[in-house]
């Protein structure tokens, strides 16, 4: 199995239940990360409220670094239930 193959989520029903998984906590943290990336440009607009925005800007980033992990994450997992179906 190639890894990041856009088939390899197909293979089974089980492979095809973590794709589905995955690209539901993939959506949430994207989502997530813009929603923060947004509110605090929005706090950025009045000074008492800068070290928030500040502090919302670092945890979307972190949600932004954690986008590439999920596929990574299920791309480790594919290959593990590979090997459980041989």
């Amino acid at each position: 199995m190639r890894m990041f193959h856009p088939e390899n989520h197909n293979k089974t029903p089980q492979h095809q239940h973590l794709y589905a998984q995955t690209e539901l906590a993939y959506t949430v943290v994207d989502f997530a990360a813009a929603a923060l990336f947004v509110i605090g440009s929005i706090m950025f607009f009045y000074e008492a409220t800068t070290y928030f925005g500040t502090w919302l800007f670092v945890i979307g980033s972190v949600l932004f670094g954690l986008r590439p992990t999920i596929k990574l994450y299920r791309e480790f997992a594919y290959d593990r239930l590979n090997r459980q179906t041989r």
